[in-house]
């Protein structure tokens, strides 16, 4: 891995950390919260699919949570160790890895970008992959059906949504905006 990969797998663990900075908003009837570190893992998909590749955009995930599960507060509301993968949480938390794979793999293959080929990625990978794992972990975390683990996520939709559409439109600026774009291959 080149070193510039590196600080743009590392950046984007960066703005995971940061995104956790704002606190979380805790629903009533689930002990998973709201926040804004969804939108963290779009844009890394987005972004680092679109110039790098699936792969690191996973790294950058993977990277977030490894800082986490070493101790560091950077979940939204100051979580962090080893604890936070044996809550309700966990399967979101694994969705991320795979979820930012996926938008990265979709955003890879796309000839042109656009707002809405962007929001499509985000919707598959952002919400619906990340979805598969987080609802039957919390189900099982909570002792409750799966059926009832997904009514109860319907209650993230709408800001999912809306961070599904933020992430696209600042997926599709940062496109042009990022100084670096895919390498060609290497003459043999």
């Amino acid at each position: 891995m080149k070193l510039t990969h590196l600080i743009y797998v590392s950046m984007f663990a960066a703005i995971m950390g940061a995104l956790g900075v704002l606190p979380p908003i805790p629903l009533g009837f689930s002990p998973v919260p709201i926040t804004m570190q969804t939108l963290g893992v779009m844009l890394a998909g987005c972004v680092l699919g679109a110039h790098l590749g699936a792969r690191y955009a996973a790294l950058s995930q993977l990277l977030f949570l490894l800082l986490v599960a070493a101790g560091a507060p950077l979940l939204s509301g100051g979580r962090g160790g080893l604890g936070v993968f044996f809550t309700p949480s966990a399967g979101y938390f694994i969705g991320w890895v795979v979820g930012a794979f996926v938008i990265a793999l979709l955003c890879q293959r796309m000839k042109n970008v656009s707002f809405i080929k962007m929001m499509l990625a985000n919707i598959i990978g952002g919400v619906l992959v990340i979805y598969l794992f987080g609802v039957p972990v919390q189900a099982w975390m909570m002792q409750i059906a799966v059926s009832e683990a997904a009514v109860l996520s319907l209650a993230f939709l709408p800001g999912d949504l809306l961070k599904v559409a933020v992430a696209s439109l600042l997926a599709v600026r940062l496109y042009h905006a990022v100084p670096f774009k895919k390498e060609a291959p290497a003459a043999r």
